[in-house]
């Protein structure tokens, strides 16, 4: 008799608990919302958040309020949103550090798996491998690497810090060519490039986002993409692997996750409202105009993706001994 009622009441507080929840999600959304970009204002990653957050507030009936909460390699937004209420209310867009944030910090505060509920994947960002003219006469990648076979460690190439998809693709890039480049970091995408047009450094493997300006100028020149395509924003640019380095990809990639325990519906309206702004012409043209190439996923691909990302990564990281700044 104990044993059933226990199991009634059991029942009874599933269903309640599960009820609470359908008329919540069933609500949603009855206020602003919060979309945290864990990085400065500016880059790639904060143009898409509030260009798909200004769609997102039309398709919802609620403002989409963007916030930057940077520091700590995106670390400090990702812990916020990790922490907030998993009612629907507070969604982060995040990068390749979602992959690489534990293998190079080793102790989180949060766990990127079990914290978090994905949404979708929304782009890919190409970086490119560039130098500068004016420095080095390389033209392509062959002749980038006959030079830093004969003086090994002795080129450079910039990145915007430690474990950054910039130096990552620098270090994928050695470690399948047998060769030894200096790497040399920065705080930041922005003064790496400035030292690359300064003449400081040898060479870079920027994000299409903010090479390609220098090189419609010609200051840069790109010897490939990183990405298993072409890219759509330098169509003549090879990839690394038509170039010869097989089995090279870095595909820098951006994506939505919210509170684990978010109700499903929830996930569901927003992964169908933000696949749907995708659509839409002028979202497409901004994507173009920044080299970002729309994908677009269901919540399951996506955390399939985060975890073959997790797996290639934490190999890597481990084989070169890569740490944090």
């Amino acid at each position: 008799m104990k044993l059933a009622l226990r199991a009634l009441l059991t029942a009874g507080l599933l269903l309640a608990s599960t009820t609470a929840s359908h008329a919540q999600s069933s609500n949603w959304p009855n206020k602003p919302l919060r979309w945290i970009v864990p990085f400065p204002p500016g880059g790639a990653m904060d143009v898409i958040a509030r260009l798909l957050g200004e769609k997102a507030a039309k398709a919802l009936g609620q403002p989409v309020v963007v916030e930057n909460k940077p520091g700590a390699g995106g670390n400090i937004g990702t812990d916020l949103v990790a922490k907030a209420p998993a009612d629907g209310y507070t969604l982060m867009i995040t990068s390749i550090g979602m992959a690489t944030n534990k293998p190079l910090y080793g102790k989180l505060s949060y766990d990127p798996v079990k914290d978090f509920a994905p949404v979708s994947l929304l782009a890919v960002v190409p970086n490119v491998l560039v130098v500068n003219p004016a420095r080095q006469t390389f033209k392509s990648v062959d002749e980038l690497l006959v030079a830093a076979r004969q003086k090994p460690g002795q080129l450079t190439y910039a990145s915007a810090g430690n474990g950054t998809s910039i130096h990552l693709a620098g270090e994928l890039f050695t470690s399948l060519t047998h060769t030894e480049m200096m790497h040399v970091p920065y705080r930041g995408s922005g003064p790496a490039v400035a030292d690359l047009l300064g003449g400081q450094v040898d060479l870079m493997f920027d994000s299409v986002t903010s090479a390609r300006p220098h090189l419609i100028s010609g200051k840069l020149r790109a010897l490939a993409v990183t990405t298993p395509k072409r890219s759509a924003a330098l169509p003549n640019v090879p990839t690394l692997a038509e170039a010869g380095v097989s089995g090279y990809d870095v595909s820098p990639w951006y994506a939505v996750f919210v509170p684990a325990g978010t109700p499903r519906p929830v996930i569901n309206r927003l992964n169908a409202v933000l696949l749907e702004a995708m659509k839409q012409p002028d979202v497409v043209a901004r994507f173009e105009a920044i080299g970002a190439e729309a994908i677009g996923s269901s919540p399951a691909q996506l955390a399939a993706h985060l975890t073959h990302e997790s797996t290639r990564w934490a190999q890597l990281i481990a084989e070169r001994g890569i740490k944090p700044d």
